[in-house]
């Protein structure tokens, strides 16, 4: 499990890295993205960038343009669509989302199991606790491999959104009560406008909701199961929270001179992301006391 957990990890950071915007074309003279207007064509994508870009990057840039065109707002714009892909995932994933939720809540159990082995090197010790984690998976009907589907059908659709947001012109010369979203928060800061440290820290703030309030359900149901049963309620340390806050400091690091646009972005996307899994731990648990 810990191995697995660092592998998810080291995802992640790949992620990040890649989202960082290297991959997206510039324009030589001025230094800025190559934006996506509503004359670029599908055909000018595919010939110049790649297919990646003109299959999942382009339509999204495409349908925030219009969006905006047409009167709505910026910030409206990037939550209606990132409400649709995140809803569009969420229904081709809905099983490996589920295996996800109940992995974290039989975390306690599966930690209980790894104690009980702990130190024990030899073949017996590794094939009990093996088939100790099976029948735990087979008990709860849990597929642990599924839960990674979720996770790599994701990845591509983050990129997208996120290249997206960054190319769309409508996003990038817009602005979002008052910010400029092309420019960096670090930038308008250093500029003096404050209003910059306020969006960065509500960033900052829903990131750690988005992280958090998983674990927070799964200690709610937890502790009532625990009620019902008449017995005591044991916390134990969840191995990911130290890597929950090294991913915080990781994206705050990165979110400090990348684009605004991103900075709201990565704001609504977190709050469909705590939207998801208040819904995901409701249809699981619909109506149990």
């Amino acid at each position: 499990m810990k191995k697995r957990n660092i592998l998810m990890v080291v995802i992640l950071v790949v992620a990040l890295f890649s989202l960082t915007g290297c991959t997206i074309p510039t324009d030589p003279d001025t230094g800025k993205y190559i934006y996506i207007t509503s004359a670029t064509t599908f055909n000018s994508i595919m010939q110049s960038e790649n297919w990646f870009t003109a299959i999942f990057v382009y339509p999204l840039a495409q349908l925030i343009n219009k969006w905006v065109s047409g009167g709505m707002n910026v910030g409206v714009a990037i939550a209606l669509i990132t409400v649709i892909v995140n809803a569009v995932i969420l229904l081709v994933t809905f099983k490996s989302n589920v295996d996800q939720l109940k992995m974290q809540e039989l975390q306690p159990e599966i930690t209980k199991l790894q104690k009980k082995y702990e130190g024990k090197k030899d073949e017996t010790s590794k094939m009990k606790q093996a088939q100790e984690m099976n029948d735990i998976y087979k008990t709860n009907s849990v597929n642990p491999f599924g839960t990674i589907l979720a996770t790599f059908i994701q990845f591509p659709v983050i990129i997208a959104m996120y290249q997206a947001v960054q190319r769309a012109q409508a996003v990038a010369t817009g602005n979002f009560f008052g910010l400029s979203l092309e420019q960096s928060p670090i930038t308008g800061i250093k500029a003096g406008n404050y209003g910059y440290i306020v969006i960065f820290i509500v960033m900052i703030i829903m990131q750690f909701l988005s992280m958090r309030v998983p674990s927070y359900l799964t200690e709610r149901r937890a502790k009532a199961d625990a009620a019902k049963h008449f017995k005591k309620y044991e916390k134990i340390k969840s191995p990911m929270q130290n890597q929950m806050y090294f991913m915080i400091v990781f994206i705050s690091f990165l979110a400090v001179s990348w684009p605004t646009a991103m900075t709201l972005y990565w704001i609504i996307s977190s709050m469909v992301n705590v939207a998801k899994q208040i819904f995901l731990h409701n249809t699981i648990h619909v109506k149990e006391k």
